[in-house]
């Protein structure tokens, strides 16, 4: 399926806005890492204690981070932050920073007091439903259970206390229940068990959703290999290409690469997100992705050298790049479509790695055209008009040469 047909489009020709725009997304990119001291790094690569906690009504931001502050248990910096996406409506992230791997879970039990005494309030002895694990809501309501009169073998029992934590942890209400009437209908939950679960059990208007905990060593080892895989990728890459074309082809897509890898990290500093593993494997996939779009269209150029040996290597290459602009118009074009989709509507754990695909989908379709050709089209220019220039040089060496005179000659 063709979208352009005989198409002729001076591709090359329109280089130099695009290389000047790449020479100024990279100094803009480099310039915000520097003022801010360093990327952003997330969890995985800087270690320390990340918390996400649910709320049932707004976050009170402020409130957390004052109840925080003034603690005086918490090492380290804490940031407090809210999500944007619909998704995770009333859901903050709670992270400390940490250098000492021995506080990683002095830390974490210290955040969780920190939430309890701010926000739950005292049970005076009951339960925080919320956080019950499966053992110990059984355990809680098992004694009370049989004081009450309501006959429950342990099975029975192990069962319908698997059921109320489902519905807790079902969405919408991902492990916040509000109101124990919400209970009421579940299979198994009679008025006896409803009654021991309000005198066994208080709700907390949060729940802590997730907890990650990485020591310094662990994300400075993470980071180290994770530059060393896109190195070792890029390597490869150029090995296979340069031994599949000319070595010149496989520097120019290795440099086009780069750009775009180099201009994604820079508008992660400008946008101020943050790099974690998942961003790594984007830019992984981002490598691959640049690389096959350029081969593609080097595999067209090699083709068209063997056909059309006197035509111009300039319009040789602006007639390969719109012999492929259909099929890069079509993978591009589909591949952004569906990144977008999941840049909008993939919630907090895809924004990151869909962020990376937007920016490095952008910048790589242009980069094979823009970039990669240009300096295949460079390079041979300058080699041959240093083959030119060379017999030229020569000949008026020869020419320049001093010559003996007739009567110094018969001496």
């Amino acid at each position: 399926m063709e979208l352009f047909k005989n198409t002729n489009y001076d591709f090359l020709g329109k280089k130099w806005p695009f290389i000047i725009a790449s020479l100024v997304l990279t100094v803009a990119g480099f310039a915000s890492i520097l003022m801010q001291g360093g990327l952003k790094f997330g969890i995985d690569f800087k270690g320390g204690t990340l918390m996400t906690v649910k709320f049932s009504q707004k976050p009170p931001l402020e409130q957390i981070r004052t109840a925080f502050a003034r603690s005086g248990k918490i090492k380290g910096e804490v940031t407090v932050q809210s999500f944007t996406d619909p998704g995770t409506q009333n859901e903050v992230e709670i992270g400390t920073e940490l250098v000492d791997e021995r506080q990683l879970a002095a830390n974490r039990l210290s955040m969780e007091q920190v939430l309890a005494t701010t926000f739950a309030q005292p049970g005076n002895g009951k339960l925080e439903f919320n956080s019950a694990s499966k053992d110990a809501l059984a355990a809680r309501l098992r004694d009370p259970l049989a004081r009450a009169g309501v006959a429950m073998a342990e099975p029975q029992l192990q069962k319908v206390v698997a059921g109320i934590l489902d519905f807790r942890d079902t969405p919408p209400r991902s492990g916040l229940v509000t109101d124990f009437n919400q209970l009421s209908s579940l299979p198994g939950v009679n008025a006896g068990i409803m009654s021991t679960l309000k005198q066994e059990c208080y709700l907390a208007p949060y729940t802590v959703k997730e907890t990650q905990m990485v020591g310094p060593k662990v994300g400075a080892e993470l980071r180290n290999k994770a530059v060393l895989a896109t190195l070792y990728a890029l390597a490869g890459m150029l090995a296979y290409i340069a031994f599949r074309f000319e070595w010149i082809y496989g520097v120019a897509a290795v440099i086009a690469v780069f750009h775009d890898t180099l201009i994604t990290i820079g508008l992660f500093s400008i946008f101020h997100e943050e790099i974690s593993m998942t961003v790594i494997a984007a830019l992984l996939t981002l490598v691959g992705y640049s690389m096959n779009d350029t081969i593609v269209i080097f595999d067209r150029i090699r083709e068209n050298l063997k056909i059309m040996r006197r035509e111009p290597l300039e319009s040789l290459m602006n007639k390969s790049v719109n012999q492929t602009l259909s099929r890069t118009i079509m993978s591009a074009g589909l591949t952004f479509l569906t990144v977008v989709a999941l840049f909008i509507w993939g919630g907090p754990v895809l924004h990151t790695f869909s962020f990376a695909l937007v920016c490095g989908i952008t910048v790589g379709t242009y980069s094979s055209v823009f970039i990669a050709s240009p300096i295949v089209l460079f390079w041979h220019n300058y080699t041959d008009g240093r083959k030119r220039t060379a017999p030229v040089l020569a000949a008026a060496a020869r020419t320049d040469a001093p010559r003996k005179s007739p009567s110094k000659a018969a001496k």
